[in-house]
């Protein structure tokens, strides 16, 4: 391991995310190698002994965890309002500490991946990437030839202008969409379509990069095999 911040290191360590690692460093709840610190600009390497609060924290196995969401869980680490969280499904997955790769909201169904590697994190969350993500759509009413050219063409909305990657529907059935794109922006897909007042039914993403949810049914997870980061990384 290069030398790092320390913040990072903690963080990779699974104690806490960089921002509460540097209340940590500032309260002088840190020491390397014995002597307490207080700058956050100080780099550790692999010989250094970190310590938090006393106990010596190293860095953790990475892990990689994709679940299908079911329904009215929150994508959060957290939730202050006691509401029930994605991480309740995976609790038992691993002891490493893991956060989800981008979001779903309470209502979208699908697949969610949680890693503590936060450089394929944040590769994956960057649209400079183009990492693919589908979702099937069910709308309240037919979506018309007029609409599918226009999201086609790109929809400015206020956040800016979307562009999609591809459309198209489902069996011929017209309320039923396919949508693919690689934008990560909240609430996109709904958005594009209550921009032309059509309303969402349900949402499931059933495709995230090249994995789908083959074997794996609601609410379940499974670990990421090899192969799978192999392809992340090329």
């Amino acid at each position: 391991m290069k030398s790092i911040r320390v913040n990072r290191y903690i963080a990779m360590c699974g104690i806490c995310s960089r921002r509460a690692a540097e209340a940590l460093i500032l309260k002088g709840a840190v020491s390397i190698n014995n002597n307490t610190i207080r700058d956050l600009s100080i780099k550790v390497s692999k010989l250094d002994k970190v310590r938090v609060n006393g106990r010596l924290i190293s860095v953790q196995k990475k892990q990689y965890i994709l679940l299908n969401k079911p329904k009215d869980y929150i994508t959060t680490v957290n939730d202050e309002r006691g509401r029930k969280t994605v991480m309740d499904l995976i609790k038992n997955a691993c002891n490493e500490r893991v956060v989800p790769v981008g979001r779903l909201d309470r209502n979208t169904t699908g697949l969610l991946l949680f890693t503590n590697d936060g450089m394929l994190a944040k590769k994956l969350s960057h649209p400079s990437y183009k990492i693919k993500k589908v979702y099937n759509v069910s709308l309240d009413k037919k979506l018309n030839n007029k609409d599918i050219l226009r999201i086609l063409n790109g929809l400015k909305l206020e956040d800016g202008l979307i562009m999609v990657d591809s459309i198209d529907y489902i069996n011929q059935n017209k309320k039923n969409i396919q949508i693919e794109v690689h934008v990560g922006r909240n609430r996109i897909i709904r958005r594009i379509f209550e921009f032309l007042n059509y309303k969402v039914l349900k949402l499931d993403r059933v495709q995230y990069g090249f994995l789908t949810k083959k074997n794996l049914s609601i609410g379940e997870w499974r670990m990421l095999t090899k192969e799978e980061l192999d392809g992340f990384n090329d």
